[in-house]
């Protein structure tokens, strides 16, 4: 495995956080076939909306008998403006927050510190981080987390997103900021004592999601996209009413170019960077659902230090992925095979081709080996591809995009940069909220959140007293890590009322 030299897996994780402030491809409601009254997860029946993935008979990885992987597919409407049958997305399409606060009222009202008028987030009442706390528990009875490990029997954390358990690093972010939100609520109201609780869980807010554009926009964005982000997201300008913000069914299946990049452990590292013991190193597989992990072993500290000093992995033409097929073992009998998901789901939202999408961004579009060879500028993928699809107008798009050459300072190949960056452009001109929106902030007020990094973030929530400046770029450690004193507090004072 090739890991990435200028990119730590902090970087990848912020990806996955981010995607699920946009995305959330909700399934179908029943999870049996209408006609055949068959169980999708039981049965290797293609009818919907059961979508299996077939597992070929000759496949080693498979021993247990299984033919297929079980998958259900996206719940889906026809609008009454348009005949066209499109998938639905369960969030907002704009970077609001929405994996801290909820996409309802009635999550957004249990996710709150309803005993007092503060403005507070609820926090877990079993256990705390080293004086920091945790998120609050979903319930008490059994679920999928606490069946990862029944002695320890410790349930799903509960945060804006139903997905917040998926792995520990994704806790971590949601941890990071339901902190955040709890540390900013009380400082306003000092400042404005007459507020009202819900003045001040709705300012706060304000500003959690205004970082959180910030970071997206200045930090991470543009190590993403590379050269190509001057071309594909200009610098903002002003709204624009008539931009549609709408998260576009191809970009589900575009931003998951980040599976390419993840590396299959967890790392922990103690307070000074060694390796923490008991567990500095986990198998990514084993980390799915398992929030007792973080509960038992030392917190969200160990992974924040783990992920500022650890390579991501490369994503290179001739290893793509890592060995991924055991993706979520823990909580079925055997694994997913991610990257055959990314193309069944593709499938499933009838997403056009490779090509198709290529032409929409005024690239060309390659119609034999020598032609996708001069794109990709690598014959052996060129005539691998080929071989497998026959023509260059059967390729997925997911599987052609991760193929190309990553652009210049970036992370992406052409097509997925201009998929990408067209998708976070709108999601920003057509956000009335939007941070450098002059009419949402004053002048003083976003000087304030443009000095937000989230290094200052983990510093103010968390233990940890050195980070590197950008904790999204390859660090070592001591040389390049600075004390958190050194990073200036937010300056709150631009909201005295």
């Amino acid at each position: 495995m090739k890991l990435d030299d200028s990119r730590f897996v902090m970087f990848i994780y912020y990806g996955q956080w981010l995607e699920h402030d946009l995305v959330d491809s909700v399934a179908t409601p029943s999870t049996s076939s209408f006609l055949e009254n068959e169980n999708c997860a039981k049965s290797c029946v293609n009818a919907y909306p059961c979508f299996p993935l077939m597992i070929p008979p000759t496949d080693p990885r498979y021993v247990n008998g299984s033919e297929c992987i079980s998958m259900i597919r996206t719940a889906s409407v026809c609008s009454l403006t348009s005949p066209v049958r499109e998938q639905i997305n369960g969030l907002t399409s704009f970077i609001d927050g929405s994996q801290v606060y909820g996409s309802d009222q009635n999550l957004a009202t249990l996710l709150r510190n309803n005993t007092n008028q503060l403005g507070l987030l609820a926090i877990n009442q079993n256990f705390t981080d080293n004086g920091f706390p945790y998120l609050p528990f979903s319930g008490n009875g059994p679920d999928q987390c606490s069946r990862t490990n029944p002695t320890m029997g410790v349930p799903c954390f509960k945060a804006g997103d139903s997905r917040s358990n998926e792995q520990p690093m994704l806790t971590t972010f949601h941890t990071l900021f339901m902190r955040e939100h709890n540390r900013i609520a009380p400082q306003l109201s000092m400042l404005n004592p007459q507020w009202s609780g819900e003045t001040l869980y709705q300012e706060t807010r304000n500003i959690i999601d205004a970082v959180l554009q910030k970071i997206t926009y200045k930090e991470w964005l543009p190590i993403l996209l590379g050269n190509e982000m001057s071309k594909v997201l200009p610098p903002y300008t002003s709204y624009d009413e008539e931009e549609d913000p709408t998260v576009s069914n191809v970009f589900t299946s575009a931003f998951r170019m980040g599976h390419t990049m993840v590396q299959p452990f967890i790392y922990r590292l103690a307070n000074d960077f060694s390796p923490y013991s008991p567990e500095p190193v986990s198998p990514f597989y084993e980390t799915f659902f398992a929030p007792w992990t973080i509960v038992s072993q030392g917190g969200i500290d160990p992974l924040l230090r783990g992920a500022m000093v650890n390579n991501a992995k490369l994503n290179r033409q001739d290893q793509i992925m890592v060995d991924e097929e055991r993706l979520l073992k823990e909580i079925y009998c055997f694994g997913r095979d991610l990257v055959a998901r990314n193309i069944q789901r593709g499938r499933d939202h009838d997403l056009p081709g490779y090509n198709a999408w290529r032409r929409y961004c005024g690239l060309s579009a390659p119609r034999d080996v020598d032609e996708l060879a001069a794109v990709l500028n690598n014959q052996e993928a060129a005539k691998k591809l080929m071989d497998l699809y026959g023509t260059t107008e059967n390729i997925d798009m997911w599987v052609g995009g991760v193929s190309e050459p990553l652009v210049p300072n970036g992370r992406t190949g052409q097509l997925l940069s201009c998929l990408i960056g067209d998708q976070f452009r709108r999601a920003r001109d057509g956000d009335s909220f939007f941070y450098e929106n002059s009419s949402v902030f004053s002048v003083k007020q976003r000087k304030s959140i443009m000095a937000v990094t989230l290094a200052h973030i983990i510093c103010a929530n968390t233990n940890i007293k050195q980070v590197p400046y950008n904790v999204f770029l390859a660090n070592e450690f001591p040389a390049d890590f600075i004390d958190c004193s050194e990073f200036p507090a937010m300056d709150l004072s631009p909201w005295k009322a």
